[in-house]
């Protein structure tokens, strides 16, 4: 075995047996991917603030102290729970493709797709910004603070520096090629080309400055004016340059969604709609695995692990045929939950046997044509579950005035059509690419909040999610326990046990079920918080650098 991945196995484990327990408190609650942003946010709501501020200025936060997950340059969802109406609110941050994008950006000169890293790397990856615009929307109909209050916090360790925690340590050494870029070179490397430590102390007074001025003149100074022309020129001038202009910039509206629901043996799970996949997704594999019981299980038994990975099978399958931006592609949103077509689909499941390789099902209603997570809670029970992203660590790995911009158009298909039908998530002028973002709540039956989670992780943000919904609502783990328990995941590919747990030493009995089965490094980034009694139990995934907190 190579070092390097015997390094990151023994990571995994040493994070995984440093789970802590649960935090418990009254009223309030923030879970986030660092204990700065966890703090930034909890400073809020100690001011009288809502969930919504507390979120943004962990958001704000966030992009200082993991530059490499998410920032203004990207784009994320919110699922906000009012306390007093019992209603949620769904706020669509999206990346949009810019006008010039065309079907076949992503794809070489002999019609082939371009190389993950020249694509992400790259002018044409990125995507129209759309956190700032989407934050100032949920601020305007849910915040209780000034807007430029919410970003004192993170103002002022941008200023005054930071220490460098470890998973952005991790990742510059893994990444030496971001030298190239001088502006992350100069603020991220040492002048002789060695990557910045754990524990040294980095200031960004460029992302300070850039704050102040959204904090004083609110998110439309980063939509128009220089900070605008800056970046479309950093993106039209690169060796391999995009599209991007100051009529995308200027153009952006963030979008207001319904959620999508679904009830879950005495619960109702509640989630982002398209253009994610992730509550759609999510929601059925609930609803598929509900008739097995697997409540009745241990957790992480060889029975629930293979069911799950089924389960998931079928949701990915239909995830890929239908889920795209619904202002481009019909989703059949209802048809995918219908209970009837899951109990078809829930025919090709067994208990004891693979289905191997499987193709999407015909729903009703069907007609053919780096990320980072945080869950808050405020003293009026109102709720915050916030996925935002940049896509790949370091994203386009472009800086301008001291944040990265996202590469999140390398989330379309890079092919426009496979035997010559369309594909659903090809790239297309003002599309927004889909994603498997899941931030999720959960409700009672009289609609009273139980639960805000969420993670990041890419495609595999969807297992994540579903696994920690499992372990808190199945198997009645704390939320610590839930967010730390090894993963089975189930996407497009094999079913992956995470290395370094005891769920490895079950890929042998796996594959005698049928499947195919790859052990490998599992990174997390689940942040959550149930309700406990009159108060909250917070927890952070342990694989990475988050805390939970409350008061």
């Amino acid at each position: 075995m190579k070092p390097g991945r015997l390094f990151a196995i023994l990571a995994v484990l040493l994070a995984v047996c440093r789970v802590q327990a649960s935090v418990a408190a009254p009223q309030t609650m923030a879970a986030a991917a660092h204990p700065l942003a966890v703090e930034a946010g909890l400073e809020m709501l100690r001011r009288g603030g809502s969930a919504v501020d507390a979120a943004i200025a962990a958001q704000m936060m966030l992009g200082v102290v993991e530059p490499h997950a998410s920032g203004i340059g990207g784009g994320g969802f919110l699922l906000h729970y009012d306390g007093a109406t019992q209603t949620i609110a769904v706020y669509d941050g999206r990346e949009a493709a810019p006008a010039g994008a065309s079907p076949a950006m992503f794809l070489d000169a002999g019609g082939k797709p371009l190389g993950f890293r020249e694509a992400v790397a790259s002018g044409i990856s990125v995507g129209v910004p759309g956190v700032l615009a989407m934050l100032e929307l949920a601020h305007r109909e849910h915040g209780k603070l000034a807007w430029r209050e919410l970003f004192e916090p993170a103002i002022a360790t941008a200023r005054d520096g930071f220490a460098v925690p470890p998973r952005l340590a991790t990742w510059l050494g893994r990444m030496p090629g971001l030298r190239q870029e001088p502006a992350i070179a100069a603020l991220y490397f040492h002048a002789d080309g060695s990557p910045r430590k754990q524990g040294e102390r980095i200031a960004n007074p460029d992302l300070a400055e850039t704050m102040r001025l959204i904090a004083e003149q609110g998110a439309g100074v980063f939509y128009r004016g220089a900070l605008a022309a800056e970046m479309v020129d950093r993106v039209r001038h690169h060796v391999r340059p995009g599209t991007l202009s100051l009529a995308d910039l200027a153009g952006y509206r963030p979008i207001k969604r319904e959620a999508v629901c679904g009830p879950y043996r005495v619960w109702v799970v509640c989630g982002m709609p398209p253009p994610s996949s992730g509550g759609i997704a999510v929601l059925q594999v609930l609803t598929l695995l509900e008739p097995f019981e697997i409540w009745r299980e241990a957790p992480n038994s060889l029975r629930s692990i293979h069911l799950i990975a089924e389960a998931s099978r079928l949701a990915f399958a239909d995830r890929d045929r239908y889920v795209a931006d619904p202002a481009f592609v019909k989703v059949p949103v209802e048809g995918l939950l219908s209970p009837a077509y899951l109990a078809e689909r829930r025919q090709l499941m067994s208990p004891d046997r693979s289905m191997g390789k499987i193709g999407p099902g015909v729903p009703p209603g069907y007609v053919e044509r780096g990320t980072s997570h945080l869950s808050i809670v405020d003293r009026w029970g109102n709720a915050v579950s916030f996925t935002t992203t940049i896509e790949a660590p370091f994203g386009s790995q472009i800086m301008v005035r001291g944040f990265l911009l996202n590469n999140e158009l390398t989330d379309f298909s890079a092919l426009p059509e496979v035997d010559g039908k369309a594909i659903a998530n090809r790239v297309e002028p003002g599309k927004r690419p889909r994603s498997s973002m899941s931030p999720t709540l959960v409700l009672d039956r009289d609609r009273r909040l139980v639960a805000t989670v969420g993670s990041a992780g890419g495609s595999r943000i969807i297992g994540d999610t579903l696994h920690a919904l499992i372990g808190m609502l199945d198997w009645n783990l704390s939320v610590s326990a839930a967010l730390a328990q090894p993963r089975v995941i189930r996407a497009n590919g094999p079913t992956e046990l995470e290395a370094g747990t005891p769920l490895a030493d079950q890929a042998d009995r796996l594959r005698a079920l049928g499947h195919q089965v790859q052990v490998r490094v599992h990174e997390g980034g689940l942040a959550g918080i149930r309700r406990v009694g009159d108060g909250w139990e917070g927890g952070a995934d342990p694989r990475r650098d988050g805390v939970a907190r409350g008061e």
